[in-house]
C-alpha cells in the first residue's frame, strides 16, 4: 500500500508539472495582453507600458515567463497585474470567502441526494419515482443562472430583504448576533441555487446504482432469509453501491476553484469563482495561472484521494495491491 501511494504521488507530480506548463503555453497564447487592458486610459504613456512589461517579464521568451513564474509562486513574490497586489494572499481571502459557500452547498447535496435516490430506486414506477425524476430532470434542464434569477425576485419581492453579496450594507456596526444572523440569510439562497443541480444529478445516478444493486442475488437472498427491507436496503444494498462514490467524492476538492463561478457572480459573492471571473477579464495572467494551477493540485490530490479510499473500502482492489508488492 505504501509503494502504490508513493508510485501515484510521484505519477502526479509529473502530471502536475506537465499541466502548468501547458496552462501557461495556452494563456499566453490567447490573444490581447494585460498592457492592453485598458487603452484608452490618458495616464497610461508607452514608457509606462514598456515599464510595466519589463517589471513583468512580458518581454521575455515563454520559457523564461514561465520560470519567472514558478519561482515567484513558490517563493511567495507572485504579483497581480491589476493592482500589483500578493496573488497568493489575495487567493487566500477569496478562499475563505467560497469555503462556505462550498461545505453548505456539498451538505445539501449528499445529504438530500441519497435520501432522494434510495427511496426512488425501491419505489420503482411508483408516484414518488416519477414525481422525482420528473423534478430532477427539471432543475437539469433549467439553467442555473435562469433558476437564481427567479429565485432572487421571488424572495427580494416576498420578502423584502436583500440577498446579494455576503452581507447587508449598513450591518457592518449592528450587534454581532445580527451579523451573524444577516450573513447566514446571505448564504441560505447561493447555497441552495448551487446545491440544487448537484441534488438532480446525483439522485439520478443513485437511484440507477441502487437499482442495480437490488437485482442482485445476494440481495434477494438476504430477503429470503427473513430479513428486514431497511436492513437489507441500508446494510447490504447500499453498501455496495456506494463504491462508485468513492470516485466522485475525490471530485469534490476542485470544486472550491470552479464549482461555483455562475453563482458568485450572480449574488456578487466575493469567491474564488468570482476572483477567477474577473481575473479572465482583465487578463490577470499570475491569477489565472495561479487558480489554475491549484485546481490542478486539487484534483490530482482528489484523484490519489479516491485510490486510497478504493483500497481501503474494497477488498478487492487492497488485494490486488498487496500482490503487487
Amino acid at each position: 500500500m505504501q509503494a502504490f501511494i508513493i508510485r501515484n504521488i510521484l505519477q502526479r507530480l509529473l502530471l502536475l508539472f506537465i499541466v502548468s506548463i501547458l496552462a501557461h503555453s495556452i494563456i499566453h497564447l490567447a490573444p490581447g495582453e494585460p498592457s492592453e487592458v485598458d487603452p484608452s486610459n490618458p495616464r497610461m504613456k508607452p514608457e509606462d507600458i514598456a515599464r510595466i512589461r519589463a517589471a513583468f517579464h512580458l518581454d521575455d521568451p515563454l520559457y523564461l515567463q514561465y520560470a519567472y513564474w514558478m519561482r515567484d509562486l513558490f517563493t511567495g513574490e507572485l504579483k497581480s497585474f491589476k493592482d500589483s497586489q500578493p496573488v497568493l494572499p489575495k487567493i487566500w481571502r477569496k478562499f475563505l470567502n467560497s469555503l462556505p459557500l462550498f461545505i453548505c452547498a456539498t451538505l445539501l447535496i449528499w445529504t438530500f441526494a441519497f435520501p432522494a435516490g434510495i427511496h426512488a430506486a425501491v419505489r420503482r414506477g411508483a408516484v414518488y419515482d416519477r414525481s422525482s425524476t420528473f423534478v430532477a430532470y427539471m432543475l437539469i434542464s433549467i439553467p442555473g443562472f435562469f433558476l437564481s434569477y427567479l429565485m432572487i425576485l421571488w424572495v427580494v419581492d416576498t420578502f423584502g430583504v436583500p440577498v446579494i453579496g455576503m452581507r447587508t450594507f449598513g450591518m457592518e456596526n449592528a450587534q454581532p448576533l445580527f451579523q451573524t444572523m444577516d450573513r447566514v440569510w446571505h448564504l441560505v439562497i447561493p447555497s441552495l441555487m448551487s446545491a440544487a443541480l448537484g441534488v438532480a444529478v446525483l439522485s439520478r445516478y443513485v437511484r440507477s446504482q441502487m437499482l442495480e444493486v437490488i437485482s442482485q442475488d445476494y440481495v434477494r437472498t438476504a430477503r429470503g432469509k427473513g430479513l428486514e427491507e431497511d436492513t437489507v436496503i441500508y446494510r447490504h444494498a447500499l453498501r455496495n453501491a456506494l463504491l462508485p462514490f468513492v470516485t466522485m467524492f475525490g471530485f469534490l476538492l476542485p470544486g472550491l476553484i470552479g464549482g461555483s463561478v455562475i453563482f458568485e457572480q450572480i449574488f456578487a459573492w466575493p469567491g474564488l469563482g468570482r476572483l477567477g471571473y474577473h481575473a479572465i477579464l482583465e487578463r490577470d495572467f499570475p491569477v489565472i495561472l495561479t487558480l489554475n494551477f491549484i485546481a490542478a493540485v486539487l484534483t490530482l490530490a482528489g484523484t490519489l484521494l479516491s485510490d486510497i479510499l478504493y483500497a481501503v473500502v474494497d477488498p478487492r482492489v487492497r488485494t490486488r495491491l498487496e500482490g503487487e508488492e
